[in-house]
């Protein structure tokens, strides 16, 4: 970061956050070789002076629903596109808040809902991007990250 690298992405391997069972042991030990590597760098960035310009984005594909279908103990989560929890720090988003809520069993958004596309206009606006002019090329086709389907800037985050 301080060699001014654009884009860093780190993965703990072995995928241990994919809980569909056995998450009584399985997602503290995740944690456990997480959350303090997590915490140092954002407070390395801070200390650099780095977290003012940098965007630290914790999050996945796919959120967790507080069930599982295949355990019979209840010993998991399954995949949740309705519902899920990213967190970020740095880069011009408040700190100390949380944003948007899910039904009282964690199965859906249902309050200051964003939706992927939302997320991406308001990531690629920190980045100094309008996400309605930028265009990419698949498969020879000219195409927008938001396949022209509705996006807004999530302001209520930005500090």
């Amino acid at each position: 970061m301080e060699r001014g690298v654009r884009f860093v992405q780190l993965f703990l391997n072995g995928q241990p956050w994919d809980n569909h069972n056995n998450i009584k042991s399985a997602l503290p030990a995740a944690c456990r070789r997480t959350d303090k590597p997590a915490a140092a760098l954002v407070k390395d960035l801070k200390r650099s002076g780095l977290l003012d310009s940098t965007i630290v984005h914790w999050g996945g594909e796919i959120g967790r629903l507080p069930v599982t279908e295949g355990d019979p103990n209840g010993g998991g989560r399954d995949h949740n596109g309705q519902g899920f929890t990213n967190w970020l720090a740095g880069g011009g988003f408040k700190g100390g808040m949380a944003y948007g809520e899910t039904d009282e069993v964690g199965h859906r958004a249902v309050v200051d809902k964003v939706t992927p596309n939302d997320f991406q206009a308001t990531l690629l606006h920190q980045f100094g991007i309008d996400y309605q002019k930028l265009f990419f090329f698949h498969n020879g086709q000219q195409q927008q990250l938001t396949n022209g389907r509705p996006a807004r800037v999530v302001k209520d985050i930005l500090s």
